[in-house]
């Protein structure tokens, strides 16, 4: 099989039996271009999403709600096609069956999901507000008096990580390992290796808490009563963990560059009036940080809007071509709209819990920069930023940026006592009121600075 590197050279333009490659640096810099290509083969489209590997990409809003409220026709257990596929496949990480509910239905489904979403309730969204933002001061303070920063590297995926670290009670020499393996089966990059490291990982996380549990989302799971085997609290972590890095991370540095190169938004951030949650409403409308996924394999040929899918091939819906779908934008303005899809829909939709820290995580992580630099710009025109190749993300390469700086060290928040407060599971799926508003800064008991023990290469950016 081709290997990844040399594929970006040779298939850049067309894959096998015509059907249109999700990989390689055309698509990852024109990714609008090609799914109004594809919209001309009907609600679903041929593509390829490796080498060899053939896919169906639904690109209509009404077909991928069609696919992913039908389970029993469109299942998520990938078993059957995995087996035709060589070990060393770029994609198959992202794809393969694993014991967890992102990959199973039905009953077991239910039980795995149950674990997850409670688990996650129990955290106050105000620890994880009040934490981003602590933890986002001492980020700024690493290149503050710089002038200049890559908000991508320095910023945007640190964040996310500190915040899961914490939240699942993960030491970072474990944390930073997550990271590395997870980023490499985004891109595809020596997935087979990279799987493996990040399965070691979190089973060295699993096995931590089983000897130290403690109050957090990985010690919930555990003790949670659908009585999670260790190698379903692996897989868990692992959708835990791939949820909360790689889209997170897309999330923060996607707003950023809209915020910085959108008129509509830009024209405000001096003002104080900072319209940080339509900026993120839009980015999961246009630019969601997962493009493509919600993967299903139907065991028998199907019919998506009256095109024929084949069994036991991948049928993907791209979220990304679903929202900006013209037969659903037509006449509809979006802003202040949360009916995307940027987290899925039907059983597998994304559990409300993890919705609602997504974008207190993200909100919180933009006002704090703002706030910290009023002045920040782009350092480069917006058209020439590079995204990365995959076919999965949404994702910049780097989100370089200038700002004239700060006069004065700013006294950073505190950072807690390290362990999360609780709550009840939510009962309903309101979302909590706008975060727009500066929170009030906190202090430990005795007015100073905890910062968490984290490697000092995440602070200085790779």
């Amino acid at each position: 099989m081709t290997s990844h590197s040399t594929e970006q050279d040779t298939s850049e333009h067309s894959g096998q039996n015509g059907r249109t490659p999700l990989y390689g640096p055309e698509f990852a810099a024109d990714p609008r271009r090609i799914y109004a290509q594809l919209r001309s083969h009907g609600p679903t489209a041929p593509v390829e999403i490796a080498p060899g590997i053939p896919a169906t990409l639904v690109t209509s809003y009404q077909a991928a709600l069609e696919v992913l409220r039908d389970p029993a026709t469109f299942p998520k257990d990938p078993r059957r096609w995995q087996q035709k596929v060589p070990p060393d496949c770029p994609v198959l990480p992202m794809m393969m069956y694993r014991q967890n509910c992102l990959f199973t239905d039905g009953a077991v489904h239910t039980r795995l999901r149950k674990a997850m979403s409670d688990s996650l309730g129990r955290v106050d969204v105000r620890d994880i507000r009040s934490y981003v933002e602590t933890s986002a001061d001492t980020l700024i303070d690493e290149f503050a008096f710089a002038g200049e920063a890559d908000l991508l590297l320095q910023y945007a995926r640190i964040l996310p990580l500190l915040v899961l670290n914490r939240m699942c009670g993960t030491p970072p020499a474990i944390g930073d390992r997550i990271l590395t393996g997870m980023m490499g089966i985004f891109d595809g990059i020596d997935a087979e290796k990279s799987n493996e490291e990040l399965v070691t990982a979190i089973s060295e996380l699993v096995a931590l808490k089983r000897l130290q549990p403690a109050a957090d989302v990985a010690s919930w799971m555990m003790e949670h009563p659908a009585r999670l085997a260790d190698e379903e609290l692996v897989h868990q972590h692992l959708v835990l963990m791939g949820a909360g890095c790689e889209p997170q991370q897309n999330l923060i540095a996607n707003t950023l560059r809209l915020l910085l190169s959108d008129d509509r938004f830009g024209g405000d951030l001096a003002g104080g009036s900072l319209p940080v949650e339509e900026a993120l409403d839009e980015v999961l409308w246009t630019d969601p940080p997962m493009a493509n996924y919600g993967t299903t394999y139907p065991v028998q040929e199907a019919q998506i809007g009256g095109n024929p899918v084949p069994a036991d091939e991948p049928v993907l819906i791209s979220f990304a071509a679903a929202n900006t779908d013209p037969t659903l934008v037509a006449g509809h303005g979006r802003v202040g709209n949360r009916a995307h899809l940027a987290f899925s829909a039907g059983p597998h939709t994304c559990p409300t819990p993890a919705q609602r820290m997504a974008r207190v995580i993200a909100s919180a992580a933009i006002e704090k920069l703002l706030d910290r630099l009023p002045d920040i710009e782009l350092a480069v025109p917006a058209d020439t930023l590079k995204w990365r190749p995959g076919p999965f993300h949404r994702a910049l390469e780097a989100l370089p940026v200038r700002f004239p700086p700060p006069s004065a060290p700013v006294q950073p928040d505190s950072i807690g006592d390290g362990q999360w407060s609780t709550s009840p599971v939510p009962t309903s799926s309101t979302r909590p009121a706008e975060t727009s508003k500066p929170k009030p800064r906190t202090y430990d008991s005795e007015g100073q600075q905890r910062w968490w023990n984290y490697p000092a290469k995440w602070l200085r950016g790779r």
